[in-house]
C-alpha cells in the first residue's frame, strides 16, 4: 500500500478544484436564471414594438448535406424577416451527393437564395475557409451564419438583428440551439440536457455577470466591419466559432446571448460520431490556448477576453481534477493506496453531486417540458454515464495533439435522416 504527502496533496487539490468549479458553475447558474427573467421581458418589448430591421446576409456552408439542407432552407424562407432585406448565400463545398441539385432548385425558385458551387478540387478546406469565401460575396453589413442542419424558428433572425439596432456597440449576437432529435435515444437525450445546461449556465450566466458570451457554430449574427477588423475566420482553427469570439472580445466588442432566438439542430445519434465531434472540439480548444496564451494580456477588453480564456483553461483543469480523484478513489478502494487525510469526504462528494443535479434541473425548468420526470432521471444518471466520457475525449485529443502530432483537419459531423 502506498501513502505519502504527494498523494495527500493530489487528493486535497482535486477536491478543492472540483468544488471551486461547482461553486463557480452555481454562481453562473443563478445568474443565468436571473437573466432568463430579463430576456423574457425583453422579448415581450420587441414583440410589442418591433422597430425597423437592417439588411442581412445569411451564410450557409454545405458539404454533402442532401439529408438536411432542404429543411434548413425551408425554415429560413419561412422566417418573418422582411424578404427585401434578406439574401441567403449557400456555399456548396465540393459536394458529391445530391446537395447541388437541391440548391439549384431553391436558387431557381427563390430570388433571395444564391448558390456558389466550389469544385471538389478547390474545396474541402474546412468551414472557416468556406465562410471567408462567402464573406467576400455578402452585400450587407450584418452577417448571419447557419449550419446546414439547422431549422431556425420564424422569429430567430428578427430577434438577433434587433440587438444591433438596440446596441450600436455590439459586435455579435447569438441565439439558442435546441436538439431536434432529442428523443431518438439515450445519447441524444443526454446531449439535449448538456446543451441546455451549457447555454443557460455558461452563456446566460456570463452575459448577466460580465456581458460576455461566445459564438456557437450556428444561429448568430456578427457585423461585417468587425469581421474585417479582426481578419475573418481562422482557417487553422477546428473550433472556428470560439476562436473568432476571442478575437472579437480582444478587439473590445461585446457578444450578447439572446435565448429567445431559437434554432433546432441535429445532434450525433451514435457514440462514434459524438466522440469524433467532441474530440475535434477539444483539439480546437487546445489550439486556442496556445494561440491566445501570449496575446491575451494585450486585449483591449481584458476582463471579458480573460474570462472566456479562463473558462477554457479551467475546463481542462476540472477534467484533470475529476480524473485524479477518480483514480485515487479506485486505487484506495482496492487497497493500493492509503489517504490518511481526515474529513467527511463521502458527505462532500454527495453534496457536490446533489449540487450538480440541482443546477441542471433548475436550468431545464427554463424550457417548457424539459424538466420532465424522465429528464430528471437522465440528469441523475448523467454524472455516472455521459459525463465520464468527457475525460476520455480530452485524453484522446491530448494524445492526437501533443503526442501523435496528428494533422488538424476540419471534418463535418455525420448527418442522420429525420422522420
Amino acid at each position: 500500500m502506498i501513502s505519502g504527502i504527494p498523494i495527500d496533496i493530489l487528493f486535497i487539490t482535486s477536491v478543492l478544484l472540483i468544488w471551486f468549479m461547482l461553486m463557480y458553475q452555481f454562481i453562473l447558474a443563478f445568474s443565468g436564471y436571473l437573466y432568463s427573467r430579463e430576456a423574457h421581458r425583453e422579448r415581450r418589448r420587441l414583440d410589442a414594438h418591433p422597430g425597423p430591421l437592417p439588411p442581412l446576409s445569411i451564410l450557409i456552408p454545405a458539404h454533402n448535406e442532401e439529408i438536411v439542407i432542404e429543411r434548413t432552407l425551408k425554415s429560413l424562407l419561412a422566417s418573418d424577416y422582411p424578404r427585401d432585406k434578406l439574401e441567403i448565400i449557400v456555399m456548396d463545398d465540393g459536394s458529391t451527393d445530391g446537395t447541388a441539385a437541391i440548391l439549384d432548385h431553391f436558387t431557381r425558385e427563390h430570388k433571395i437564395v444564391r448558390t456558389v458551387h466550389i469544385p471538389p478540387g478547390e474545396g474541402g478546406r474546412g468551414k472557416a475557409a468556406v465562410l471567408n469565401r462567402a464573406l467576400t460575396l455578402a452585400r450587407h453589413e450584418l452577417i448571419a451564419v447557419y449550419d446546414a442542419d439547422n431549422q431556425p424558428e420564424p422569429g430567430a433572425l428578427r430577434y438577433l438583428a434587433a440587438q444591433f439596432m438596440l446596441n450600436p456597440d455590439l459586435g455579435g449576437a447569438l441565439g439558442k440551439f435546441r436538439t431536434v432529435n432529442r428523443f431518438k435515444n439515450s445519447l441524444t437525450r443526454f446531449i439535449n440536457i448538456e446543451g441546455l445546461s451549457f447555454q443557460w449556465i455558461v452563456q446566460a450566466g456570463r452575459w448577466k455577470l460580465l456581458k460576455v458570451a461566445t459564438l456557437p457554430g450556428t444561429n448568430f449574427i456578427v457585423r461585417k466591419a468587425v469581421l474585417s477588423e479582426v481578419g475573418g475566420w481562422d482557417e487553422e482553427a477546428l473550433t472556428e466559432d470560439a476562436e473568432l469570439s476571442l478575437r472579437i472580445l480582444e478587439a473590445g466588442y461585446r457578444i450578447k446571448f439572446v435565448p429567445y432566438a431559437v434554432t433546432w439542430e441535429q445532434e450525433p445519434e451514435n457514440l462514434s460520431t459524438w466522440f469524433r465531434q467532441r474530440t475535434r472540439w477539444a483539439r480546437g480548444n487546445f489550439y486556442l490556448m496556445r494561440k491566445f496564451m501570449a496575446s491575451i494580456g494585450g486585449a483591449k477588453n481584458k476582463a471579458l477576453a480573460l474570462e472566456v480564456f479562463y473558462f477554457l483553461c479551467l475546463y481542462y483543469v476540472f477534467v484533470a481534477a475529476i480524473l485524479t480523484s477518480a483514480w485515487l478513489f479506485v486505487l484506495g478502494l482496492f487497497g493500493l493506496i492509503f489517504i490518511p487525510v481526515p474529513g467527511p469526504y463521502l458527505e462532500v462528494w454527495l453534496m457536490a453531486y446533489l449540487l450538480f443535479v440541482t443546477e441542471i434541473v433548475l436550468m431545464l425548468s427554463q424550457e417548457l417540458g424539459e424538466d420532465s420526470f424522465s429528464n430528471i432521471l437522465y440528469t441523475i444518471a448523467m454524472y455516472f454515464t455521459y459525463c465520464q466520457l468527457w475525460p476520455l475525449v480530452v485524453a484522446n485529443a491530448f494524445y492526437l495533439e501533443y503526442i501523435k502530432g496528428a494533422e488538424r483537419t476540419w471534418t463535418k459531423t455525420k448527418r442522420f435522416k429525420q422522420n
